[in-house]
């Protein structure tokens, strides 16, 4: 499912326009990103959690070269899934 059939399916479901949908969805994930960016996480209880993980720096080897090169050290976006909808998948 792509951004457009979620929209359309919220729409459906709900009975608002697309254009609304389109402006809740973008509401929801500007939300999320502004709270990830400044350090908190997001929980939705019964779905999930967003939340930032911290990756170590590695080492790691260029496929074409073979040349061995060090990854930087990174904050990455994670997602983990409540007891609800693991249960349902």
């Amino acid at each position: 499912m792509n951004k457009a059939d979620l929209i359309n399916k919220i729409a459906d479901d709900t009975g608002i326009t697309k254009t609304q949908a389109n402006a809740a969805i973008d509401s929801f994930t500007e939300a999320v990103t502004k709270t990830l960016r400044g350090g908190g996480k997001v929980t939705l209880v019964g779905f999930g959690t967003f939340l930032i993980s911290k990756r170590k720096a590695r080492k790691g080897r260029n496929p074409q070269t073979k040349e061995e090169i060090t990854i930087k050290a990174r904050k990455v976006a994670r997602f983990k899934a409540g007891k609800e909808l693991a249960s349902k998948l």
